[in-house]
């Protein structure tokens, strides 16, 4: 029988280890407590396991494999607890159970075996291949997978998955800890972190102590001017409303804006058609509106646009795109639009630009989702086109 105490941890460590999420993506201060108290949960999993079922340690590097398989020996107090590997950075419990710690550097050296519990850290620091294969190992146990790290840029393929997260994607959940987390939880020291800030490059800190990632130039909007539009849901009356449909994995979006341009009605769903059409006529109620009448959306608004002829198609090309998303653009520079904290904010700080030989494309990175993004330019559109005029109060009959 091993007799086991859980070490004492914060609550945002118990936050993490506890969750019930399959996978949780931590970014996390330097310092913070993130690999001592995975090593912890790592530990806890191979508890559970049977004779050979393993658990892995994966790192960027085999130097951090290394610290972390001597981390997980010196924080068990009992002696010769483990059966030691040092060439192959094993450890096998008394129950049969065995944790290994992996280097991600060769991606293919991580395919094969079935892996009951895992935990990818400094992810961000890593090749994606490398999560693209640890998640393979995965698949016959359903196993839980834990990834930490610091935040490193907007392009990076950790941010990407922070987002996807951050979403409310299933089995997915995310988490934030700063450098002050872990100073009003005593793990850090303030003054030490107030030094920090006087040493380093703001971009730098911003990243390493406060887990906000780099902008990479490649954000239209600009992370300061979103932050800067965040307010909760208005309480006034909308006006307009701005629609994007949901395609193959999306979402469909409903934004509504009030007199003052800012969010009053949002509502982000998946439905069929039918009870999509449903859903927009009971909450557009004749008001004007704009919603993207791309490919399958064409049939849906020529159906609502029967009983509601204050309903606009708004088609994507390459130029009316870029001409929707600058007008939105512009109004998120000025604060003339509010931005809602959670899901739209997560999609409006991945939104990527680039340029191109035909102008400038705007999209959501690769797998993740633009659906309130674009449901707020729409929605901003319908508003230009109607500021000032009496459509915003016309009713269909």
């Amino acid at each position: 029988m091993i007799d086991y105490n859980r070490p004492k941890i914060t609550d945002y460590q118990k936050a993490i280890l506890d969750s019930p999420a399959r996978f949780t993506i931590c970014e996390a201060s330097t310092k913070s407590g993130k690999t001592a108290s995975h090593i912890i949960w790592l530990f806890e999993q191979a508890l559970s396991l049977k004779l050979n079922q393993r658990v892995w340690w994966v790192a960027p590097i085999y130097q951090q494999a290394e610290i972390a398989f001597n981390r997980m020996r010196s924080q068990v107090t009992y002696p010769n607890f483990f059966k030691v590997n040092e060439t192959k950075l094993r450890l096998t419990l008394p129950t049969g159970s065995i944790i290994e710690f992996k280097s991600a550097e060769k991606p293919d050296n991580l395919y094969g075996d079935d892996v009951f519990a895992a935990v990818f850290d400094e992810f961000t620091r890593a090749r994606e291949e490398s999560w693209f294969a640890l998640r393979t190992t995965l698949t016959a146990t359903r196993g839980k997978c834990k990834l930490i790290g610091n935040a490193k840029g907007k392009k990076n393929w950790g941010y990407r998955l922070g987002a996807k997260a951050r979403s409310g994607e299933v089995d997915y959940e995310y988490h934030k800890i700063t450098a002050w987390d872990a100073v009003a939880a005593g793990i850090l020291d303030k003054e030490e972190i107030i030094q920090a800030k006087r040493d380093l490059p703001e971009n730098v800190f911003n990243e390493l102590y406060l887990a906000e990632p780099n902008d990479d130039a490649s954000n239209p909007f600009g992370l300061d001017h979103i932050r800067n539009s965040i307010k909760p849901l208005s309480l006034n009356a909308p006006i307009v409303f701005g629609i994007d449909l949901a395609k193959s994995f999306d979402w469909t979006c409903i934004v509504g804006l009030d007199k003052k341009g800012f969010i009053c009605v949002y509502k982000r769903f998946q439905s069929d058609w039918k009870q999509t059409m449903e859903t927009i006529k009971m909450t557009v109620k004749g008001m004007p509106c704009s919603i993207d009448a791309t490919g399958v959306g064409d049939p849906i608004v020529e159906e609502l646009q029967r009983t509601n002829y204050n309903i606009e198609g708004f088609k994507y090309s390459s130029g009316s795109k870029q001409q929707l998303m600058e007008g939105l653009v512009t109004a998120v520079q000025k604060r003339e639009i509010s931005i809602l904290d959670g899901v739209m904010r997560s999609e409006m700080e991945s939104f990527e630009y680039e340029y191109t030989r035909t102008g400038v494309r705007y999209n959501a990175p690769s797998g993740m989702h633009d659906d309130t993004v674009n449901a707020l330019a729409l929605a901003r559109n319908c508003y230009i086109k109607n500021k000032g005029g009496n459509n915003f109060f016309v009713m269909a009959t």
